[in-house]
C-alpha cells in the first residue's frame, strides 16, 4: 500500500510536469489512493484510508437499507459472527479501480430449522441466457445488463436472526448489544431466497408474468410491445464435495484461481460475447435444430464404438431439446417436431424401433424416453454424415482445416 507521503510526492511530481490533463495522470492519481493488496484481517484494513472508506461505504448501505437494529440479545438466542471480506475490483485491462469491502455473516454456523427453513432460490441456466440473447438478437431488441448494488440487502428475511457487531465498527457505548437482522445479509443461508422473492414480487405487481418453464424469466406484454427480464445469477452446487489429494504437489494458488476465473468468465459471465455471436448470425432463420454425438472412442484401451453411448447421448440431447421447446413457448415460438441429427445409424434404429432387443438391455429405462418423444412427434431423428456433425466440436480434437469447415457450417468462421 502506498502511504500518504509517497502519494503526495507522486502527485506533486506529475503536476510539475504539466500533464494533469493526460489520461495516464488521471489513472495514476486515482490508483495512488487504492490498495493493491487484498487484505485478510480487519486490523490491517483499519490502517489504510482506501479500505476504511470502503468499509464505511458498506456500513452506510446497511444504514440506508435499514438492514438491522441494535438490540440486546434475547435469552436463549445466539448471535452469528460477522467478518469483513476485502476484494480489489479491476477493469478490463487488469487495473485496480476500486477497493471493495463486504460485511458477511458466517452462515455456516446457522442451524436448519432454528436459524432458517426454506432457502431455495431459482437461478437461470446458461442455456436460458443464451436463448434470451439469441431471441433478442433475432428480434433486434436492445439488451441492458444491470447490476444491483448490494442486492441481497433489499431482501427481507422472515426468521429471527441476530449477528455480532462488525469488527472495527463496534458501538463503544453498547459493546454488549447485537444487531437484529431485518434484511438478507450476505452469507446467510436464506439470503438468495429473500432477494429473489423481493424482486419477483415487485415484477409481478407491475404486470409481469413468470415464465412457465423458467421461473427466472419474467415477461410483460402491452399491446404489440414485449419486455423480457431474466435474473442471471448462476451459483454452484452447494453440496458438491471436493477431496484434497494429499499426495499431489501444491499448485500456485494465484495461477489456479486465475485459470478457474477465466473459464467461468468465458462460459458464464460474458453475455456481450454471446450477444455478438447471435448478432453475427442474425440473417439465419430463427429455428431449432440439434446435433448429437458422444465421445465413445475416447477410451485409450480399445477405442471401440458402443451403441449405448451414442443412444444415451441422443437421449440427453432430446431432454435438452424438450426443455428449449417449452422455454420458447413463453417467447411465442413453437418448435415442436425438432430435428435431431445423429451420425450413428444404429442409434436411429433403436429410437425408431420400439421393440427392445439385446443391444439395449444394458441401457437404463430412463434413457428410453427419447422413443416416447419420437412417437409423440416432439422430435425427429435424422442421419447425418460424421464429417458434417457439428457436435464433434465439443468432444474431439481437430486439425485447422476440419475445425474451420465445421465452424463455417454454423456461420462462425468470420467472428
Amino acid at each position: 500500500m502506498i502511504n500518504f507521503s509517497e502519494e503526495n510526492a507522486m502527485v506533486s511530481y506529475i503536476s510539475k510536469q504539466r500533464r494533469t490533463n493526460h489520461k495516464d495522470y488521471q489513472n495514476c492519481l486515482f490508483a495512488c489512493f487504492l490498495s493493491q493488496i487484498e487484505l485478510k484481517k480487519v486490523i490491517q484494513a483499519l490502517t489504510g484510508p482506501s479500505w476504511i472508506e470502503a468499509m464505511q461505504e458498506e456500513v452506510l448501505q446497511f444504514k440506508l437499507q435499514k438492514v438491522w437494529t441494535l438490540v440486546d440479545l434475547p435469552k436463549g438466542k445466539r448471535a452469528i459472527i460477522t467478518k469483513w471480506v476485502y476484494r480489489n475490483k479491476k477493469d478490463e485491462r487488469g487495473i485496480i479501480v476500486k477497493n471493495k469491502a463486504r460485511l458477511v455473516a458466517q452462515g455456516y454456523t446457522q442451524e436448519e430449522g432454528i436459524d432458517y427453513d426454506e432457502v431455495f432460490a431459482p437461478a437461470a441456466r446458461i442455456e436460458a441466457i443464451r436463448l434470451f440473447l439469441a431471441y433478442a438478437s433475432f428480434m433486434r431488441f436492445i439488451v441492458y445488463k444491470m447490476d444491483v448494488k448490494s442486492a441481497f440487502l433489499y431482501g427481507t428475511i422472515e426468521e429471527e436472526v441476530y449477528v455480532c457487531q462488525p469488527p472495527g465498527f463496534e458501538d463503544p457505548q453498547f459493546l454488549d448489544k447485537v444487531y437484529k437482522v431485518e434484511k438478507a445479509l450476505y452469507g446467510l443461508h436464506q439470503a438468495p431466497k429473500a432477494w429473489y422473492e423481493t424482486l419477483s414480487t415487485y415484477l409481478l405487481e407491475n404486470r409481469f408474468r413468470r415464465g412457465t418453464t423458467d421461473k427466472t424469466l419474467f415477461i410483460k406484454k402491452d399491446r404489440g410491445d414485449i419486455l423480457l427480464v431474466q435474473i442471471a445469477s448462476t451459483p454452484t452446487e452447494t453440496n458438491t464435495a471436493l477431496i484434497k489429494d494429499e499426495k499431489a504437489e501444491s499448485v500456485d494458488v494465484h495461477l489456479y484461481r486465475s485459470m478457474i476465473g477465466s473459464l467461468m468468465y468465458l462460459t458464464g459471465s460474458r453475455p456481450d460475447i454471446m450477444f455478438a455471436v447471435c448478432a453475427c448470425a442474425r440473417d439465419s432463420p430463427f429455428d431449432l435444430e440439434a446435433f448429437s454425438d458422444s465421445d465413445y472412442a475416447g477410451a485409450s484401451l480399445d477405442r471401440k464404438s458402443t451403441i449405448g453411448a451414442e443412444y444415451v447421448a441422443a437421449a440427453n440431447c432430446c431432454g435438452q431439446v424438450l426443455w428449449i421447446q417449452n422455454q420458447m413457448l413463453d417467447y411465442g415460438f413453437n418448435f415442436m417436431n425438432t430435428k435431431i441429427y445423429i451420425d450413428n445409424e444404429s442409434t436411429i434404429c433403436i429410437v425408431k424401433n420400439l421393440v427392445f432387443h439385446s443391444k439395449t438391455k444394458h441401457i437404463e429405462i430412463r434413457h428410453h424416453f427419447i422413443r416416447d418423444s419420437y412417437e409423440k412427434k416432439l422430435i425427429q431423428v435424422i442421419k447425418i454424415h460424421t464429417d458434417h456433425n457439428v457436435a464433434d466440436l465439443l468432444i474431439k480434437a481437430f486439425d485447422v482445416s476440419r475445425f474451420n469447415f465445421l465452424i463455417a457450417s454454423i456461420g462462425l468462421l468470420n467472428l
